[in-house]
């Protein structure tokens, strides 16, 4: 008997002291850790690899271009206002390493991008970029708003596969040329900064 009640004291002493401990770490104490590598270049990071490309957009309207269409609605836009608030493109685009449509390409860029305001012309991209070259093996994940009247927009890079495993960056868009609706061509201006 005597000794399941020093049992008791001590076990209730030790959770006593535990618990006084733990309140005196603040939150402000545990901090999350940086690796170093990041910590070096935190005021002026530099890429890790860097790719200029171009993205190049056939919108197919129905009137036989069918051959040279890259991209096609899949939704209509929904009529409310001028921008094509609510039209939704399906592609698979070519992408070069210049702004010519017929130079060989290096990736397809393939996924979708909706137009998302009623005031202005501005669509949410989602897409692949499937790289299958002597240059690049994998693929490279973006997504991000495009906000088209800025001069340059940057979208998130979240992934990737093969020579871009597990990368991360920003792919920064400039509109390089439009026609109207039926074509329109990108300088993607793509900084990853991490690479495996």
């Amino acid at each position: 008997m005597k000794h399941t009640s020093s049992f008791h004291f001590l076990l209730t002493t030790t959770t006593l002291i535990f618990l006084l401990l733990l309140s005196l770490i603040s939150p402000g104490d545990a901090t999350w850790r940086t690796p170093s590598h990041h910590l070096q270049h935190a005021k002026h990071p530099k890429p890790c690899k860097q790719l200029v490309l171009y993205y190049h957009d056939i919108l197919f309207h129905g009137n036989g271009d069918q051959g040279n269409a890259t991209s096609a609605a899949a939704a209509n836009a929904t009529k409310l206002g001028d921008y094509k608030f609510g039209m939704l493109v399906v592609f698979d685009d070519p992408v070069t390493k210049d702004g010519h449509l017929k130079s060989k390409a290096v990736a397809r860029a393939q996924g979708f991008y909706f137009y998302d305001m009623k005031s202005t012309y501005n669509a949410w991209f989602a897409y692949t970029l499937v790289f299958n070259s002597t240059d690049h093996k994998g693929t490279l994940n973006i997504m991000g708003a495009d906000m088209m009247s800025e001069e340059t927009r940057d979208l998130s890079v979240v992934g990737g596969t093969g020579d871009f495993f597990m990368a991360r960056g920003i792919a920064t868009f400039r509109t390089d040329t439009f026609q109207g609706d039926a074509y329109f061509r990108l300088e993607m201006d793509i900084k990853l900064y991490e690479c495996y």
